[in-house]
């Protein structure tokens, strides 16, 4: 049987090996890392800097991957994390860091100029990216400047472009513009080149470089433009720079300024210029140098392709590293020499990698990362781990012994002063390891002495750790009573146990376990507690070295202990603060020293009954050596000596010095040289190192290292040890054959390491070298020059040059030598001759001499003693032979092959030359044209003999037909074609073209010409000198020029001129121009009802026939600032103090601006004074809120906001109201202290002016006159304004004073007033004289309150009057006066007396009534086309302050409008009116009563004409099958023409056809599809605001061969068939009315005009118009015949007509059954009845009259009042319509529909029958027989008037309201007292007319023409439906009613005008049709002209004999035309209407 231990051994060896074999899977699996897991790598890291522009913002984007994927985090230079600010900078949720766009305003520079960084972290490590400099640019306002620079003649200047610095990094020069002309561009090579003239050069840094300065250039003016790289903005130079040119006076030394010194940072790859602007005389060579790098040597500066020298700028093109360095630029002339340094560095982007990238590294395992770099220049180097800088700045990372703690993400970070650069490496923890972890342990425990402890610590980790014991520091062993014992648990963790067997006192202490693996260390202590008495353990002696810290703890036993203590010389400690005891009995020295701290510690410890027990500790401190600094700084060469020194300077003895050297790394050579060197030990602190000469083999680390008890010091120095130059292997000459390989080795050593180049002898002598150019065959690798394939150019000096900056450097010259056979360079060639000429063939053969060449002829051999023309002759070359064969005179026969041989020692070569005699091409033939375009034509030609020498070329010369030969232009095809295209002609020219041949020897003669006309093409040219110019808010004015003559490409026709809203996708919108004739004058286009304030592109093309030419380039035009169309938003008012209020107010919308808003303007005045602008304060603010100051307290103000543009004041906002706060009244106005009996005294008193709020109540005070004390007070009712103070003491004088008060508080108290009681009580009134104001019909009362004793008697004075009493005014009981339904009669003064026995007293109230305004004044004060001027004046009667006026105004047949008037505006302009139009204007006045009464009416027009005939050979172009219209020649007569409505018939024909009735103006017209000789007649209407014009034209086409047509005949004679009226066949010859009616119409013009004289006398003595009573209306038509030819003149003075629409002639229109017509019979027999008539409404569509022949009158009718009958005769048409009828008419469109009729009244006949001379012959001579065409027409306008009429029809009735009088100068007829009422539509209920105004304007009966502008629709919608002429004028009411059964609805009639309702039988109504007989007879009175009627002597138009006999006259030349002469003017071939759109 086993013993029982080793059974229990077996036992867990069995449990262990079972563990073993579970775990070891599961190590194994858990020692392989997760291959997919790693941490963070960038994918996508910002870049060092972004720039950009606050208008366009910035997105930074930040990638990194990893497993898991990382977070992206951003992060500032510090480490702080960013964050989003709202609108300036965000971060996106994919991690991009975003700068929105941003105000200029809104920059903050931490967020817009800021260091970021990007920081990616998962679990496994963080990595964070280089520096991102974020740099936001704001536009600043700068300025570049060119300076002027001074230059002496002859030298080169540098102009600069100055930048401000603050811009200078985003702007660079794009180019130089010289003299505003000439543009010098940079180039794209870097280098640049000169301009044509080889005089500017653009440097790569922007300077401008000028070779040469003469005295010319100092006339030039130099610009710089610049360009910004982030916004694109290129802008010229604020000021130009000149060249100040000093001409040199004597010799002068090169000068250099000082600025050109400072160092230049470039970037590689960039183009770089160092300037050398050094100037003298004569002018300077310059010389650029570079030091070698490290010495003080120079090398000149190789130029080459990519280094150039212009002057002293030297130019580096694609920079490298390598070019950075220190250059030198020496400049020198014959006076003296200059230099000057400049330091470059060119700077490479940073890089940086990390290799290896992952590693995985097991514990304890060294690992090492090395950071490779690139770039230039690097200024420091920085590792970081996870984000945290770890303090290393090598370029290589050791770890020596990998822990857990070094796994993660390492970066290395390279930077300078611009840039950084990052790269990242992880290291991963190889297999998987785990520290150790204490999982069980101890506890505290405390216990008698006697048994035994048993102490248990559990561990794991992987791998298995150790488990050591200590106790108080000390490790314990397995002794005496200590068992120490552990095993391994099937877990894997390791169980430890310390047995104490039969524990002591003093084994009491502070146990320790200790868990230690290579992966880490764990540990735990508890104390032990065992009863006893205090015991220490013995303490060892403690060494430590100075300047560390001591830590030591008492070892202490025994339990339980009081307190323990350390001493020192029985000092307790501390005794100094590097001194710390703490009650565990741990005693702490900091930064130990031997002096003061080296001594025998002990440690005390007690327990509380006393015991103690103490221990000694002995501390001894050790100083370590201390070496002092040493380096060699001098530059060592080979075979100096060196010494270093190393000197300790403290440190306990003994100490041992050492030396030690570590080779530096170089050249293996110096690996076997042995470093000779010895040491010397000098003293007990000094040791020296002596190198007695030193080599390479010195070149290392030097160590010296000082040793004592206390450790080990070292301290370390490099030295460099430099070899010059040394050769390994010299080269020599060589010789190698042709074409062979050829090698030279040319080696070298020396440290540095030198630098071997080749150069080659510049010639065939050593001496000048120059660089190998770099190419195929020639290289030289590591000092070898390789030279392929060498040939015998190749053959030469060449120079190997080693140095390395140490001594002079080595040089060797070698002579390369190529052996070779002769040799020709060309085998065979070609040469030709010209016959006749002499010619020299020539061989040159290479090779090594000497060379013999022979010559043979086709293969014969060739001597020259045969043919005397045959030479040979040799020329010994340095390269070989040159052999010339010459012949004297070539022959055809010399055309052969020729060979020369040539021959050396080393072989033979052959080259041949194939002889060509040549002669000139004969010329080319068969020209032809095959085709041919606008722009090039197509040849084929025959080829002609070329000459035994191929073509080279055809030489095709053209020239426009009438240019000579001379001037022709050429094109060149290739010999071997004969057909070629002659391109870039100009379209529609005629072009000569010929050909010419050539070949080597010449040219041939040139071919017969031909002849072509190129086709024409669309214009090639854009429209020249465009402009745009605003011409108000709403047009731009376009002008431009015609495009180049020639880039016509045939003649333009016009122009399409495009505009739209800029900054838009839409499309242009075209308008078309046609083209002005006339050389050199501009075009020019309106562009009218644009967008105000709107910016407009616009475009022009020209065109022809064949099309649209290029649009120009776009032009962009704002219009006109216009005013805001919106007012402020959200106005709103706070109230801030009883003084101050805050407006605020919201920008109006943007696109409601109509223009840039500069101020705001606040308008705001007292609510009850708003209406007086004169009260009105304004305040200006840019802002969107202000305050107002200085305001009235306790007042309601009314404010407005509006906005302020260029363009004026905008639209003012809704009025607001804010009232300011109350605050304490004012005192009382007056006080009154009334004696009213023994003891009482009345006290009266008057408000406070400013009672600043509501006042609450008033407060009396009182108290007898001088005593002292509080005086009495009383409060009274704010409404009491009195109070009876009682109870007083007679005789005793007291004094009284009074306040008032507010919700505020009391206010200031009144004067004192003194009265005494006594029992006489005089009359007094306590009321106080007043003003009281009154509005008007509302009762007023005024007050006198009287006291007295007896009682005073009271009375009234009215305005001085004594008053009594009447229905409307009485006395109240009070002695108040009251007045009711006050009128404006009861202003003035009021005064009340009370009297008694024994005194009287009085007061005096002012009363003023407030009524409405009475009518004001309204005057004419100028016009325009567009615009009336009135002015304003009030009532004189007006008492009520006027607010303003209210301006009313209609055209004639408009609506009425209104415009607000300030009261102290004298004019006012109204406009935006029609042209040429009639206007009624009258104005009412407001005050805050309302509205007041309207003024008289102003009848007025603005000025412009209706359209004015052309003259017809300008108008009309005529051709066999279309005639041309160019309405071009028509004036618009001011007012702007609006379309052309063009018709056409055959002259035979009645009806017109329409061709078009929309022409646009401006334009020419083509009217097509007409018949040759054909006669047409043409009407043409031509239409603008101010009316129409009607024009008829007679002409005939021309035949189909371009002739004329003989004039029609009628058989009477020649003339127009039209000139004749046919009579019937029973009227005898001479009643021919050609004969009669001039005849008859002289009469009649001198009987009318003696009766017009005689009533115009007779009605000077009248009464006036308003005066009599009128029992007769009188109304006007003129009659008038107008004959062919003659033209409509309405410009007479004595014509004053309305002319209405004319119809179409020639169309029925047939009765409308059951409707009511008027005729004759039924005004016959309703004699005596007047009827009101609807006025007639040209503007309704459709209204025609049937044109007849004029009717012939009856002789001996009577016209008088009373003669009722019409007597109206036509021959053939007895059912004719009766004149002055009113009937149902069908119009045009309405002959189907009876619904749609209209009534209308007819007119008087033409029967020459006029009234007086003013009507006679208006449109032609009276009573001319001949064909007329005929209008007559008029039409009224009733007169309104003040009182209503009823409806005369069963229906419903309608009252008008009281409308304004007219007052009419022009009008002729006279009025009655009956006028003022206003008509009623007698139809139905429907109101016609409404207050009408009479027109009162002077003008109306000037020389003018009456033109109306009217606004026609109805079916056929176009103004073309409605013109006419009206031969007569009347003033009588025509028209038409409104239909019942016509539902559509109408546009309203025109007004009334000229119509007077003179006769009182008006007021009586029959049916609408009926007509009163007066209007029978009314043509035929004595009143025919309107000045002939006297008016008043306020009118302005009256006529007086004397003026009526001058237009008589006037007349004359007109009514004395002859028949013939009529046919002559008839002739003319048009017939004119005068016409006038109503």
């Amino acid at each position: 049987m086993l013993p029982l231990p080793r059974l229990h051994a077996i036992k867990w060896l069995t449990l262990l090996a079972a563990m073993a074999a579970f775990c070891t899977p599961l190590a194994y699996a858990a020692s392989q890392p997760d291959a997919d897991q790693k941490g963070p790598v960038f994918l996508n890291e910002p870049i060092n800097r972004i720039d950009f522009s606050n208008s366009t913002g910035a997105e930074i984007e930040c990638k990194a991957s990893g497993n898991p994927m990382p977070e992206i985090i951003w992060i500032r230079s510090d480490g702080t994390a960013v964050g989003d600010v709202p609108g300036l900078r965000q971060i996106s949720s994919d991690g991009k860091l975003v700068f929105p766009p941003f105000r200029a305003e809104d920059y903050r520079q931490e967020v817009h100029a800021q260091v970021y960084a990007c920081l990616a972290r998962n679990q496994f490590g963080t990595i964070i990216s280089r520096d991102v400099h974020v740099r936001a640019v704001v536009p600043q306002s700068h300025t570049v400047n060119v300076m002027d620079e001074a230059v002496l003649r002859g030298n080169s200047a540098i102009l600069k472009c100055h930048i401000p610095s603050f811009v200078a990094d985003f702007i660079s020069v794009a180019s130089w513009v010289e003299d505003e002309e000439r543009e010098i561009f940079t180039t794209n090579d870097g280098i640049g080149h000169f301009d044509s003239d080889g005089k500017y050069l653009v440097l790569p840094s922007g300077e401008l470089h000028i070779r040469e300065v003469g005295p010319e250039d100092g006339y030039k003016s130099y610009q710089c433009r610049t360009k910004h790289r982030l916004t694109g903005e290129t802008r010229l130079s604020a000021t130009k720079g000149r060249l100040v040119i000093t001409e040199p006076v004597s010799s002068t030394v090169p000068r250099i300024p000082s600025i050109m010194s400072k160092p230049l940072n470039m970037a590689s790859g960039s183009s770089i210029s160092l300037l050398c602007p050094a100037q003298g005389f004569p002018a300077p060579n310059f010389r650029w140098y570079k030091f070698i790098e490290g010495t003080t040597r120079k090398q000149a500066v190789i130029l080459n392709e990519r280094v150039k020298q212009v002057s002293g700028t030297l130019i580096i093109k694609d920079a490298v590293v390598e070019d950075s360095g220190k250059y030198l630029c020496v400049v020198n002339n014959s006076v003296g020499g200059e230099s000057v340094e400049t330091v470059l560095t060119v700077t490479a982007p940073l890089s940086a990698k990390i290799d290896p990238p992952t590693q995985t590294v097991d514990f304890g395992r060294p690992a090492v990362f090395t950071c490779q770099y690139s770039g230039n220049p690097i200024k420091t180097i920085s590792w970081i781990k996870d984000g945290k800088s770890i303090g290393h700045s090598d370029q290589v990372l050791r770890i020596e012994s990998v822990k857990k703690e070094d796994k993660g993400m390492y970066q290395c970070f390279v930077r300078n002063d611009q840039e950084s650069a990052e790269a990242s490496a992880e290291l991963k923890l190889g297999g998987r390891f785990d520290p150790p972890v204490i999982r069980q342990a101890f506890q505290e425990e405390t216990m008698e002495p006697g048994p035994s402890v048993f102490l248990k610590c559990v561990a794991g980790g992987n791998p298995t750790p150790e488990i050591s014991w200590e106790l108080d520091g000390k490790k314990i062993a397995n002794i005496d009573r200590y068992q120490v014992g552990q095993y391994v648990t099937v877990n894997g963790d390791v169980v430890s146990y310390l047995n104490i067997t039969s524990v002591h006192a003093n084994d009491g202490g502070l146990y320790k376990c200790i868990a230690k693996s290579k992966v880490g260390v764990a540990e735990h202590s508890a104390k032990l507690n065992v009863y006893g008495l205090p015991y220490i353990r013995q303490m060892e002696k403690k060494a430590i070295v100075a300047g560390e810290t001591l830590i030591v703890t008492c070892p202490v036993a025994g339990y339980p202990i009081d307190s323990i203590v350390w001493e020192r010389d029985n000092r307790a400690l501390p005794i100094n603060r590097k001194q710390k005891v703490f009650p565990n009995g741990t005693l702490i020295i900091e930064n130990v020293e031997r002096n003061s701290d080296q001594a025998t510690y002990t440690c005390v410890a007690k327990n509380v009954e006393g015991y103690s027990a103490r221990g000694s500790l002995e501390v001894q401190v050790m100083v370590l050596p201390q070496i002092t600094p040493f380096s060699y700084d001098d530059i060592i060469n080979t075979g100096d000596a060196i010494d270093l020194l190393c000197q300790i300077q403290k440190g306990d003895r003994p100490i041992k010095i050492n030396w030690s050297f570590e080779r530096a790394a170089g050249d293996a050579r110096y690996d076997s040289l042995q470093p000779i060197m010895r040491t010397n030990r000098i003293s007990i602190k000094s040791s020296v190192l002596s190198i007695p000469r030193a080599t390479p083999a010195h070149t290392g680390t030097y160590t010296c290292m000082a040793s004592n008890a206390a450790g080990s010091t070292i301290y370390s120095t490099n030295i460099t040890v430099n070899v010059p130059p040394r050769w390994i292997l010299e080269p020599t000459d060589k010789a190698f054959a042709q074409g062979s390989d050829a090698k030279v080795e040319c080696k070298a050593d020396g440290f540095p390491k030198p630098q071997v180049t080749w150069k080659k002898a510049v010639g065939d002598s050593p001496g000048e070298y120059k660089d190998l150019k770099k190419n195929d065959n020639i290289r030289v690798e590591e000092g070898t020059l390789h030279i392929d394939n060498i040939q015998k150019t190749n053959e030469g000096y060449y120079l190997c040059e080693a140095i390395n900056g140490i001594g002079s450097g080595l040089s060797a010259v070698i002579m390369i030598s190529v052996q070779a056979p002769p040799e020709f360079t060309e085998k065979l060639r070609n040469q030709t001759a010209r016959r006749g000429e002499p010619a020299v063939l020539q061989c040159e053969a290479k090779g090594e001499k000497p060379i013999g060449i022979l010559w043979n002829m086709n293969n014969v051999r060739l001597d020259p003693k045969n043919d005397n023309r045959y030479t040979i002759r040799e020329e010994i070359l340095s390269t070989g032979v040159m052999s010339s064969l010459s012949i004297k005179r070539t022959e055809r026969s010399d055309s052969a092959l020729f060979t020369c041989l040539a021959t050396n020692a080393f072989g033979s070569d052959d080259a041949s030359i194939n002889m060509i005699i040549q002669e000139v091409p004969e010329m080319p033939y068969a020209l032809k044209v095959l085709d041919k375009s606008g722009r090039s034509v197509q040849l084929s030609w025959a080829q002609p003999y070329d000459g035994n020498s191929p073509l080279i070329r055809y030489i095709i010369e053209f020239k426009r037909s009438r240019a000579s030969w001379d001037e022709v232009d050429r094109v060149m095809v290739p010999g071997h074609t004969t057909e070629a295209q002659v391109q870039k002609l100009s379209p529609a020219t005629t072009y000569n073209i010929r050909i010419v041949a050539e070949n080597a020897i010449g040219t041939s003669q040139s071919s017969e010409a031909v002849t072509i006309i190129t086709a024409e093409e669309a214009p090639s040219g854009k429209p020249q000198n465009i402009k745009v110019e605003p011409v108000n808010q709403t047009t731009l004015r376009v002008t431009w020029k015609p495009p180049a003559r020639s880039e016509w490409n045939g003649e333009i026709l016009g122009y399409y001129v495009g505009y739209k809203l800029s900054n838009t996708n839409s499309s242009y919108v075209f308008e078309t121009v046609n083209f002005l004739t006339e050389e050199g004058k501009e075009h020019s286009l309106e562009l009218n009802n644009l967008r105000v304030y709107t910016q407009y592109s616009v475009v022009i093309q020209a065109f022809n026939k064949i099309g649209a030419g290029p649009l120009s380039d776009e032009e962009k035009q704002f219009t006109a600032e216009g005013t805001p169309s919106q007012p402020p938003s959200d106005t709103a008012c706070t109230t801030l103090t009883s003084q101050t209020i805050r407006v605020s107010w919201v920008s109006p919308p943007l696109e409601s601006a109509n223009g840039v808003i500069k101020t705001y303007k606040v308008v705001y005045a007292p609510s009850d004074e708003w209406y007086d602008d004169t009260k009105r304060h304004y305040k200006k603010t840019a802002s969107s809120d202000t305050v107002l100051h200085g305001l009235k307290k306790f007042t309601n103000y009314t404010m407005q906001v509006l906005a302020t543009t260029a363009g004026g004041d905008g639209v003012r906002s809704a009025p607001i109201h804010c009232q300011t706060e109350p605050d304490v009244p004012e005192a009382p106005t007056d006080v009154k202290a009334l004696v009213k009996g023994q003891a009482a005294i009345l006290v009266s008193w008057r408000p406070p002016a400013q009672p600043n709020g509501i006042i609450q109540q008033y407060t009396v005070y009182s108290k007898v006159e001088g005593a002292e004390g509080e005086p009495k007070s009383q409060k009274i009712p704010h409404y009491q304004m009195s109070y009876e103070a009682t109870e007083l003491e007679k005789n005793k004088p007291y004094e009284f004073w009074v306040t008032a008060s507010t919700n505020i508080g009391e206010g200031q108290p009144s004067k004192s007033i003194v009265a005494m009681p006594s029992d006489q009580v005089p009359a007094k009134i306590a009321s106080f004289d007043d003003t009281f104001t009154a509005t008007f019909k509302e009762d007023a009362k005024m007050p006198c309150l009287a006291v007295g004793a007896p009682q005073p008697e009271i009375t009234w004075k009215i305005k001085g009057v004594e008053f009594t009493g009447n229905d409307r005014m009485r006395v109240l009981p009070d002695g108040s006066l009251l007045i009711k339904s006050v009128n404006r009669q009861d202003a003035g003064e009021y005064s009340c007396h009370a009297e008694n026995s024994i005194a009287k007293d009085s007061i005096t109230h002012k009363l003023i009534v407030l009524a409405p305004p009475q009518s004001p004044q309204v005057s004419l004060s100028a016009t325009t086309t567009d615009s009336l001027t009135v002015k304003l004046k009030p009532h004189e009667g007006d008492t009520a302050p006027l607010h303003g006026y209210t301006l009313h105004y209609k055209p004639e047949f408009g609506e009425w409008e209104t415009a607000e008037v300030s009261v102290d505006a004298q004019k006012y302009t109204i406009e935006n009116l029609l042209c040429g139009s009639r206007y009624q204007v009258y104005a009412t006045g407001f005050n805050n009563i309302g509205a007041g009464e309207a003024s008289d009416i102003l009848n007025t027009r603005t000025k412009g004409y209706k359209p004015k005939l052309p003259e017809k050979q300008r108008f009309i172009e005529v051709s066999s099958n279309s005639v041309s219209l160019h309405f071009k020649a028509w004036k618009d007569g001011g007012c702007p023409m609006s379309h052309f409505v063009v018709e056409n018939k055959k002259r035979d024909q009645t009806e017109w056809n329409q061709i078009s009735n929309n022409v646009k103006p401006d334009n020419n017209y083509v009217v097509l599809d007409l018949e040759p000789a054909t006669w047409y007649n043409l009407r043409i209407t031509a239409h603008n605001s101010a009316g129409f014009t009607v024009a008829e034209y007679d002409f005939a086409t021309l035949t189909v061969t371009g002739g004329t047509v003989a004039p029609l005949d009628d058989g009477h004679g020649t003339g127009n068939l039209n000139t004749r009226i046919r009579l019937p066949a029973w009227m005898p010859e001479w009643l021919d009315l050609n004969f009669m009616v001039p005849l008859i119409a002289t009469v009649i013009v001198v009987a009318v005009g003696i009766l017009v004289v005689c009533v115009a006398l007779s009605r000077r003595r009248a009464d006036d118009l308003r005066g009599g009573q009128k029992d007769v209306y009188y109304d006007v038509v003129y009659n008038q015949t107008m004959g062919p030819g003659a033209t409509l003149d309405k410009r007479r003075p004595d014509l004053r007509d309305e002319l209405g629409y004319i119809a179409p002639p020639n169309r029925k229109l047939p009765p409308v059954p059951g409707s009511n017509y008027n005729t004759c019979d039924r005004i016959k027999r309703a004699r005596g009845i007047r009827s009101n008539h609807s006025t007639w409404d040209p503007r309704r569509t459709n209204l025609y009259e049937e044109l007849k022949t004029p009717p012939v009158p009856l002789h001996g009718n009577h016209y008088g009042p009373e003669d009722v009958q019409c007597h109206y005769r036509h021959p053939g048409m007895e059912d004719e319509i009766c004149p002055y009828a009113t009937f149902h008419l069908l119009g045009f469109r309405e002959e189907m529909d009876p619904t749609k009729a209209m009534n209308f009244q007819t007119f008087p006949h033409q029967n020459g029958h006029a009234p007086g001379p003013g009507h006679a012959g208006t449109m032609g001579p009276p009573g001319h027989p001949g064909h007329v065409h005929s209008r007559s027409g008029s039409q009224s306008m009733p007169r309104a008037n003040r009182y209503a009429r009823k409806n005369s029809q069963g229906g419903q009735s309608s009252i008008y309201t009281p409308a304004p009088e007219y007052d009419d100068p022009a009008n002729c007829a006279e009025e009655d007292q009956y006028r003022r009422y206003t008509r009623v539509n007698s139809q139905g209920g429907s109101l016609y007319s409404g207050p009408g105004p009479e027109y009162d304007d002077p003008a109306n009966c000037a020389p003018e023409e009456d033109q109306y502008g009217s606004q026609y629709g109805g079916p056929y919608g176009t103004p073309y439906d409605h013109y006419g002429s009206r031969g007569s004028m009347g003033r009588r009411s025509v028209g038409s009613a409104r239909n019942p059964g016509n539902g559509s609805p109408e546009p309203p009639p025109p007004p009334p005008r000229n119509h007077d309702m003179s006769n009182s039988s008006f007021n009586d109504s029959k049916e609408s049709n009926e007509i009163s007989e007066a209007e029978c007879d009314r043509d035929h009175g004595p009143r025919g002209n309107y000045g002939a009627v006297k008016r008043s002597p306020l009118q302005k138009d009256q006529r007086t004999t004397e003026e009526m006999r001058k237009l008589i006259e006037s007349r004359r030349p007109l009514n004395e035309a002859g028949p013939k002469q009529l046919q002559q003017q008839s002739g003319a071939g048009f017939t004119a209407y005068d016409t006038m759109a109503v």
